[in-house]
């Protein structure tokens, strides 16, 4: 009874003092999880979070470090290199422990929706989805993450998981194969860490100190950095230059400004069953393109105003601005990308909401098209539907005119995704990179080779790997095939990658042009792209005897009436398929061009009759879908190129 007492007396005393805030606990960043992968034969950066001036001490295995958390609660550890291993259990002392840790071989796979494009959907796919588990390769998927400022962390724990049937089919295909094959010939734990997102842009994944040093693109990411710091000013920024676009190109802007208001009166308005003007049966809209505004109500409790969270509005097309009760709260640039816009507490209230957006397109349908759900996503998940019919009002005619996007809008966005894809993951150890982009730069070839150059030296200095293997997917084929030369946004794009690549002692490209479909901008033979940047990493990343790449142009010269192409990185001579002659050649005087005849000679390609009057240059499979048949005996296709006559 006694001993109660006692117990009594000192649990009143200590509820009865004020309570002391106990430090945080020290974790490590959320890309270490169970099951991760971690770099082989080289020192191993591990970091985390913890009280300020906490001493931390991690071990993996035999090996430890100690360190002392920064007055942010920032630590960093270095374990010492190890060779390939595992199973390890990766622990704090006096923290929380990881298992099942392994040391291998770690990949980074990014890009946009070629590199996303999962296993399950990938040809053989099948053969993939019933292999037997294989519990030395394992992967992490980034989410998709954009944001104004580079994270120290991502914002959850990386879901690393083994390979096998139950958790394959959602890796990236390209990625997968590759670790694959490479699993098989090194025989060591490989991870692979995708992070990519479909449709973006190269800009998106450069980090904001190597892409402001591009001249044209400085205000775009100051811009996106002031959008970080203070979005009322940036918005209110990206507003001026909107509204003198329009003042530019619409003489009515000004006094339609008066739609985006809750109060103003639109009961005069028509409406239509859809957003989709050239759906909705309206003879006037049938073959119009320009401007049409659109205006909704969302009637809304106030529970529900409270609880808001999004506005959904599915794929626009093409060009919109959108206000809520007279707010702006987004815009979109891309047909095809889903609208989502956060909406401000302060916005919404009980009863009527109006949302208003001003559309300008028409040539994909015009306005909200697809059969998304559309309404105010509550913070619970749940959607309330617009009321009623959309309100319309027809304005000016306009076509072949472009709106740029708000620098921090994705797909089109300047940084964001390094910041929140890229950033948190700094100085992880890795083995190489791989790159699938290019489709949304398409038509930019005279910047993009800027850009990827800029892109490889950033992700190395990101990684604190100044060798880093990086190779690179060129483009596929995809497009309408053309009859006679021509011009070619995607032919110039592959150039300029083939260009990036050349440069980079420590770069590879891997050549794609057989294995497009013309009628997919995703293709599904994603086997063969894997198994193609599988070999370039043997040569390059594992240093293993070989070839930096297949047949690829060296020269052009001139013989009699004839033009002699000769190819390096050839296995085994050049062969044609299914023809005796090569087809994609062609020769150009200036910017005029013709097919050639062509014939595979040993490493040689032979133009008969090709050297005429005023010929310059020659070209090969150049269009953004050309048929080719011209390989080498290790079954690689002969590289597109346009190559100046020597």
């Amino acid at each position: 009874m006694a001993m109660w007492r006692a117990w009594a007396a000192v649990s009143m005393v200590a509820l009865g003092s004020p309570a002391v805030a106990q430090p945080p606990a020290p974790r490590f960043a959320h890309i270490f999880a169970d099951h991760a992968v971690l770099q082989r034969d080289h020192p191993m950066a591990i970091w985390g979070q913890a009280a300020a001036g906490a001493a931390v001490t991690v071990r993996l295995g035999d090996r430890s470090a100690a360190v002392t958390a920064d007055a942010q609660g920032r630590w960093r550890a270095t374990l010492p290199a190890m060779p390939a291993g595992g199973p390890y259990t990766l622990a704090i002392d006096g923290g929380p422990s990881l298992g099942d840790i392994m040391v291998g071989d770690v990949f980074l796979c990014g890009g946009q929706s070629n590199m996303e494009f999962m296993v399950k959907a990938s040809t053989n796919a099948w053969g993939a989805l019933q292999a037997p588990a294989d519990p030395d390769l394992r992967y992490a998927t980034i989410p998709d993450t954009t944001r104004a400022q580079p994270l120290a962390d991502l914002e959850a724990p990386a879901n690393w998981q083994r390979v096998g049937p139950e958790t394959v089919g959602d890796a990236s295909a390209v990625c997968y194969y590759m670790a694959r094959s490479l699993r098989k010939s090194e025989k060591v734990p490989i991870g692979f860490i995708n992070s990519e997102w479909g449709g973006t842009r190269i800009e998106s994944w450069i980090s904001p100190t190597s892409l402001a040093t591009i001249p044209r693109l400085r205000d775009g990411v100051a811009a996106v950095d002031l959008y970080a710091r203070d979005p009322a000013a940036a918005f209110a920024q990206d507003g001026r230059r909107r509204d003198a676009w329009w003042k530019a190109h619409d003489p009515a802007a000004v006094k339609q400004a008066r739609f985006r208001r809750a109060d103003y009166r639109d009961q005069a308005w028509p409406t239509m069953p859809t957003g989709a003007w050239k759906e909705a049966g309206v003879p006037a809209l049938a073959d119009f393109e320009g401007v049409v505004w659109l205006r909704a109500t969302l009637d809304l409790t106030a529970e529900q105003a409270a609880a808001a969270k999004t506005l959904q509005l599915g794929p626009i097309d093409h060009y919109d601005e959108t206000w809520v009760n007279g707010r702006y709260v987004g815009g979109g640039s891309v047909n095809w990308a889903w609208r989502h816009y956060d909406v401000p507490a302060d916005t919404l209230h009980a009863g009527r909401n109006i949302v208003a957006i001003r559309v300008l397109g028409g040539a994909d349908g015009g306005g909200l098209t697809g059969g998304a759900a559309r309404g105010l996503e509550l913070r619970d998940g749940t959607l309330v539907p617009f009321t009623g019919a959309w309100r319309y009002q027809q304005g000016r005619a306009l076509s072949g005119e472009k709106i740029d996007p708000a620098p921090w809008d994705v797909p089109n966005s300047l940084t964001t995704l390094h910041n929140g894809m890229i950033a948190p993951l700094a100085g992880y150890g890795l083995k190489l990179a791989a790159w699938y982009q290019g489709e949304s730069n398409a038509g930019e070839a005279s910047r993009y080779r800027e850009l990827m150059t800029l892109l490889m030296a950033d992700w190395r200095r990101t990684f604190a790997a100044p060798d880093l293997p990086f190779f690179v997917v060129q483009l596929t084929a995809y497009g309408k095939p053309t009859t006679t030369p021509g011009a070619s946004g995607w032919a110039e794009l592959r150039e300029a990658q083939a260009q990036a690549v050349a440069q980079d002692a420590h770069a590879g490209l891997a050549v794609t042009i057989d294995v497009g479909d013309r009628f997919d901008i995703h293709p599904t033979q994603k086997t063969v792209v894997g198994e193609r940047l599988a070999r370039l990493a043997r040569v390059i990343a594992y240093g293993q005897p070989g070839l930096r790449s297949g047949p690829e142009v060296a020269g052009v010269t001139r013989r009699g009436g004839d033009l002699l192409v000769s190819y390096r990185n050839v296995t085994g001579g050049l062969h044609t398929y299914s023809a005796g002659q090569a087809i994609g050649f062609e020769a150009c005087a200036g910017d005029t061009c013709r097919y050639v005849p062509a014939e595979a000679r040993g490493d040689t390609v032979v133009l008969s009759g090709a050297n005429a009057a005023g010929v310059t240059k020659v070209r090969y499979a150049w269009s953004d879908a050309p048929f080719t048949n011209l390989f080498d005996g290790a079954d690689l296709p002969a590289a597109p190129f346009e190559h100046a006559v020597e």
